[in-house]
């Protein structure tokens, strides 16, 4: 990595009784660091956060050659790291860490106030590195003397209809609906019925998708089938499927596009006009 970015949006470094600032970015290359916190005049820091719940120096960011760390100095406080492009995706950085590796290529760090509002300031990590994917699938093909083949730990045909299901049931997380519930399964049968391989989609067709996902594709233990309380374990089935397919990145954003429209077109346009 050759380097990231660090940008302060304007207003960020005036809270309370202070005025406002500029906006402020860095560039930092490997070995490089940079301080946030309140600062003083016997405390520089790079990055100024005025709130007086924010300690003086109340962290760094360091630079390494294939990844950035983010150190905690206060005492009480925990950071949050947050992935605007993972679906709510998120790290917490308690107290005293010393050094947390960060994964996302664009991070915004936030720091809890005594307001309504946190403060943040985003990281640009552009240059992460990736191994090259014929290298890795020629390396795959090779088995040595007695060895096997590695096999996908999740084996998910995106052609397939129960993706198109699985889509459908991670979209409100994708789209930051966080506090939306999980689909049900008519929902999921109004959703897809735009869809030309949908079209005659059924409510128990969905379900039957949801089960072979559960327990073919993603391999997630449920109660026994007399459980009494079906509709609660159906909804925890789904609430798994989410989390698990959104955790390891099964379903991602630009699967989203799989899915038929959300509003017929012209809809948008027409309720502008009024």
């Amino acid at each position: 990595m050759s380097g990231i970015v660090v940008y302060l949006p304007q207003g960020n470094d005036g809270v309370g009784e202070e005025p406002f600032g500029d906006a402020v970015t860095l560039r930092l290359g490997p070995g490089e660091t940079a301080r946030f916190g309140r600062g003083s005049t016997t405390t520089p820091v790079e990055l100024r956060l005025v709130d007086p719940a924010i300690s003086r120096l109340a962290g760094e960011i360091r630079v390494t050659e294939d990844h950035w760390q983010l150190s905690n100095h206060s005492a009480h406080q925990s950071y949050l790291v947050e992935n605007p492009e993972g679906a709510g995706e998120y790290l917490r950085v308690p107290p005293r860490r010393a050094g947390a590796p960060i994964p996302f290529e664009f991070s915004r760090v936030v720091l809890p106030t005594r307001g309504d509002s946190t403060v943040s300031f985003q990281v640009f990590a552009p240059d992460h590195v990736y191994l090259d994917p014929d290298v890795m699938r020629a390396a795959a093909g090779r088995g040595g003397p007695g060895g096997s083949r590695t096999v996908n730990a999740y084996s998910l045909d995106e052609t397939a209809t129960y993706f198109l299901v699985l889509v459908a049931l991670c979209e409100p997380r994708l789209r930051d609906e966080s506090p939306v519930a999980v689909p049900t399964t008519p929902e999921i049968v109004e959703r897809l019925k735009g869809h030309a391989a949908c079209a005659l989609l059924t409510a128990r067709a969905v379900s039957s998708h949801i089960d072979y996902l559960a327990e073919e594709k993603m391999r997630i233990s449920a109660p026994a089938e007399c459980d009494p309380r079906r509709s609660t374990r159906r909804n925890g089935k789904r609430e798994t499927l989410v989390g698990l397919a959104l955790r390891f990145g099964l379903v991602r954003e630009e699967h989203l596009a799989l899915l038929p429209p959300r509003f017929p077109a012209g809809t948008r346009k027409r309720e502008t006009v009024r």
